[in-house]
């Protein structure tokens, strides 16, 4: 399920195989289908590690990188454990 997307991109085909790589493991079709390891082997910079973010809400599970155009990209998980 989507939260909530907006990505700007330089070069359309790089954003794409970007996302198409990163997002794969999921199941989607440049869906928000997130693999922060992916995401990294893909050209994504790390900018928090996979975490609770008890601050949002008490089950909010999330990671969040940088794609290539510099966009921070967010999975998150609002699940329990």
């Amino acid at each position: 399920m989507l939260d909530h997307l907006s990505i700007q991109c330089a070069d359309l085909g790089a954003s794409a195989a970007f996302y198409d790589a990163a997002l794969a493991p999921l199941g989607g079709q440049r869906v928000m289908d997130f693999g922060e390891a992916t995401a990294v082997a893909h050209g994504a910079e790390v900018l928090h590690e996979p975490r609770l973010w008890p601050e949002y809400h008490a089950t909010y599970y999330g990671a969040f990188v940088r794609d290539p155009d510099g966009n921070n990209v967010e999975a998150v998980c609002h699940q329990p454990e």
